[in-house]
């Protein structure tokens, strides 16, 4: 063994010093090579020397890993053991059992399913912990290492021995994996006579195939205006935010533009196709966590003044990625260009090839951000995501509702409702009776729920720097007379949120029943910009206005 790994060290040296001698011409080769051998001997040294066995997969991931994370978050490297992902990520389907698991004090909780998975007809539920996976304890295990176990080729089984809500004793569960489908287009529908729906969750490869289906169909219900929801969705192919572009600008109109130091790689992208729907009024719904080809389709619309847009400014990822193939079946998906919308901008909002000292990324400065005109002359800047047309402030849960989303409490309440109410599925429109609400507040009383609110935050400050002051005996009365008011406030405070603790229960409620089209039974009267959306389509002279730069 050790003869082996002497001659694999030779031959590894003797290619790095070839490349150093070819290259000595060329001083960035040169580093290049000078770099690679002093990276290959040290990790011999190492190999060699180090008091304890150094795991060669775990350090040159831990190398690779801490390379990337100088470049941008986007440049990801993919193993052999991740390549699944990798796939996932590109196909939007997967080989496994169709469940999400997430880890949260020390326990691997399902917490979503997919509609007709493996997992949804074994009679998995969201809720469930997992204890093991064929027999081996996941307890202390991470995510994805569990994840692995969990995935594997379709038509075998594994075994899940799962602690469930309301039973004493571990169950087991036995599930057959298969290809497991991940949806774009979770929800759709007619909002009213005139208005359908769509939502976009995600730009995997089925994408364009889903929303031009879920279009038809609206339209043969006698859709007349579309909302195109695009609000929290981060992306994924190039290619799939071109066709659904394509599918509501002409053929031959430019659709975006990649350039990157590869000049042979720039290109611009057209639409290729007959659109299905040049006139139909459009209004894209965006946010802070739309991204990438979110903001190819919502930045192109808006550049042809072909939807208006609605929401918070989008993420600003303006980075094209694309895939090269490694040794031993790895890949490196790296970031190789910015992408450029058809007024010309770049929505690219942090500058990662100028780092500050610290080594945080700053975002592009306003004094640089160029400006930029749409189809109709309306001028739109670059360097920032995409700016809606109407914007509204988003709305931020109460300190409270944070605190019980953190804590998982709406989460674990929702299993206890849905293993108590499981005969009556809730329909259209689903909301808790003031009963049911006062059962969550009786329950949450015996869960030891604490949480800070921000006045609470700002007494404890104040209180801890009077202290240092000779008249902190003088202060105590009026800051104890503050305290009390506070916590009067805070007992108050499921009353006084209760209609957004409401909101989240329900969805919650929902999605044990529904899945990821738990959206799908949530009143439209609750969403701000989906009503801002029908405000604005009574009023189609506004519409018009908005997009001619009126």
């Amino acid at each position: 063994m050790k003869k082996q790994l002497k001659r694999y060290w030779f031959v590894v040296i003797l290619v790095l010093g070839i490349g150093f001698t070819g290259f000595k011409m060329d001083d960035r080769y040169f580093e290049i090579a000078k770099n690679l051998d002093i990276f290959a001997t040290m990790f011999k040294e190492l190999n060699a020397f180090y008091v304890d066995e150094v795991n060669p997969n775990r350090a040159m991931r831990s190398s690779i890993e801490a390379m990337l994370k100088e470049l941008d978050p986007y440049t990801v490297f993919y193993p052999e053991d991740d390549i699944e992902d990798y796939m996932t990520m590109a196909a939007g389907k997967y080989n496994g059992i169709g469940a999400t698991v997430s880890s949260f004090d020390g326990a691997h909780t399902v917490v979503m399913i997919f509609e007709e998975s493996p997992a949804d007809k074994s009679g998995i539920k969201i809720g469930d912990d997992i204890l093991k996976i064929n027999g081996i304890d996941i307890t202390h295990k991470d995510e994805s290492e569990f994840g692995r176990l969990l995935k594997g080729q379709t038509g075998t089984s594994v075994k899940l021995t799962i602690k469930r809500f309301g039973q004493a004793k571990p169950i087991e569960i036995s599930v057959n994996r298969d290809i497991v489908k991940t949806p774009n287009v979770p929800n759709y529908g007619m909002i009213n006579e005139e208005v359908g729906y769509i939502q976009l969750s995600d730009f995997s490869i089925t994408a364009a195939k889903e929303i031009k289906a879920s279009f038809g169909e609206l339209k043969d219900k006698g859709m007349t205006k579309l909302v195109l929801d695009l609000r929290g969705n981060p992306g994924g192919l190039l290619n799939m935010s071109i066709d659904i572009c394509n599918f509501f600008v002409p053929k031959g109109n430019l659709v975006v533009e990649t350039k990157g130091k590869v000049g042979e790689w720039n290109k611009k992208y057209l639409a290729m196709n007959a659109p299905i729907d040049t006139e139909i009024p459009i209004v894209v719904l965006i946010n802070g966590q739309s991204a990438s080809a979110s903001e190819i389709v919502s930045g192109t619309l808006q550049d042809y003044d072909r939807g208006v847009l609605i929401g918070q400014r989008s993420f600003g990822k303006g980075l094209v990625q694309t895939t090269r193939d490694l040794s031993f079946n790895s890949k490196l998906k790296i970031t190789t260009a910015k992408y450029y919308i058809p007024s010309g901008r770049c929505i690219q909002a942090l500058d990662y090839s100028h780092r500050n000292p610290d080594g945080s990324v700053g975002k592009v400065p306003d004094s640089l951000k160029s400006a930029f005109k749409t189809k109709n002359g309306r001028v739109v800047y670059d360097g920032g995501g995409v700016e809606p047309d109407i914007v509204l402030e988003a709305q931020v849960p109460s300190t409270l509702t944070q605190a019980l989303i953190r804590e998982k409490k709406i989460f674990d309440y929702a299993t206890k409702y849905y293993f108590e109410h499981q005969n009556t599925k809730p329909e259209n429109n689903f909301a808790l009776s003031d009963q049911d609400y006062q059962n969550f507040m009786t329950w949450i009383k015996n869960e030891q729920f604490t949480y800070q609110t921000p006045d609470e935050k700002a007494i404890e400050e104040v209180v801890a720097s009077s202290k240092s002051s000779t008249d902190y005996a003088k202060m105590k009365a009026s800051l104890d007379e503050i305290k009390k008011i506070a916590l009067e406030s805070k007992s108050k405070s499921f009353i006084t949120f209760k209609e957004e603790i409401k909101d989240q229960l329900e969805l919650e409620i929902l999605s044990r029943y529904y899945y990821q089209k738990a959206m799908k039974f949530v009143s439209f009267e609750k969403d701000q910009e989906v009503q801002e959306a029908l405000k604005l389509f009574k009023n189609m002279n506004k519409y018009k206005a908005i997009l001619a730069g009126k």
